[in-house]
């Protein structure tokens, strides 16, 4: 008989964001995981919840998991609970719900806060396709292979920041996206929480004027769909008809075909394209 997995969603700011479910499942379960148990006794005290709490974080999650699938595989429940926010997002709970597939533990989901959604939400920028960064890695190789897949992307962007690496973050973003809109948010549905219409130079700029406090969500416009096309058509505008004609027809595209993407890339019409070649 195995027990079973909770990723309980907790407030990213106010308390109040806390759902029904998640406050009756901390108080039913026989264990709470919790990423730091000096933060979350504050939570749990304040909806007077007394379930037994461990800790579980980055440095103690492959012993701790293994602990944690013996407990629920003896038919134990376990809320997991990150500082805040959706547990194993950016975050290593992750680990422990992969360990529970492998040990077939049922995992399920209290869905709750995210500074992510609330963010683009608010942002003001496209939320139709967006994509989550989350924290830029440390290292430098990686961060750079980041970066520039970043400087590609036509979705949303979104990035965590703490406020000390907040500025070097904005130049490196800056150097490799260039001067893109953004929307700065600040302290998420805290009492100072603020959002900031901007562009990356706009909010290194600020920071000579304001020092930086609280924790940051950067959401950032992609690279517009439009821009790539330009670019496109510059690249092929130093190649000749001839060239552009051979690269499509030595892939065995027809030379009516060979034309129509000639034409696309170029910009102009199929009958242009015949024209030149005559």
């Amino acid at each position: 008989m195995s027990g079973q997995l909770y990723l309980c969603a907790t407030p990213i700011g106010n308390l109040e964001d806390m759902t029904y479910r998640a406050v009756r499942v901390l108080g039913e379960v026989d264990l709470i995981a919790a990423e730091d148990t000096r933060n979350s006794i504050r939570l749990l005290n304040y909806f007077h919840i007394d379930t037994p709490m461990t800790s579980y974080h980055e440095f103690n999650k492959t012993e701790k998991g293994k602990r944690l699938i013996r407990f629920m595989s003896e038919g134990k429940t376990v809320a997991l609970i990150s500082d805040a926010g959706t547990p194993a997002i950016s975050d290593p709970g992750e680990e422990l719900v992969r360990m529970c597939y492998d040990a077939g533990i049922p995992v399920t989901v209290l869905p709750g806060a995210s500074a992510c959604i609330t963010a683009v939400a608010q942002s003001g920028l496209s939320t139709r396709r967006f994509v989550f960064e989350g924290f830029l890695p440390q290292d430098h190789k990686e961060k750079r292979a980041a970066l520039e897949r970043l400087g590609e992307e036509t979705r949303t962007i979104v990035v965590y920041e703490a406020p000390h690496r907040l500025k070097a973050t904005l130049q490196e973003l800056y150097r490799a996206l260039g001067d893109r809109e953004m929307t700065v948010c600040r302290e998420l549905t805290k009492r100072f929480e603020e959002k900031t219409r901007t562009t990356i130079a706009g909010a290194i700029d600020a920071l000579d004027h304001i020092p930086p406090r609280g924790e940051y969500v950067l959401v950032i416009a992609g690279r517009s769909p439009l821009e790539i096309e330009q670019e496109q058509r510059k690249k092929w505008e130093t190649v000749s008809l001839q060239e552009h004609m051979k690269f499509y027809e030595e892939q065995g595209l027809s030379r009516k075909e060979a034309m129509r993407c000639v034409a696309r890339d170029r910009g102009v019409s199929r009958r242009d394209i015949y024209q030149q070649l005559l």
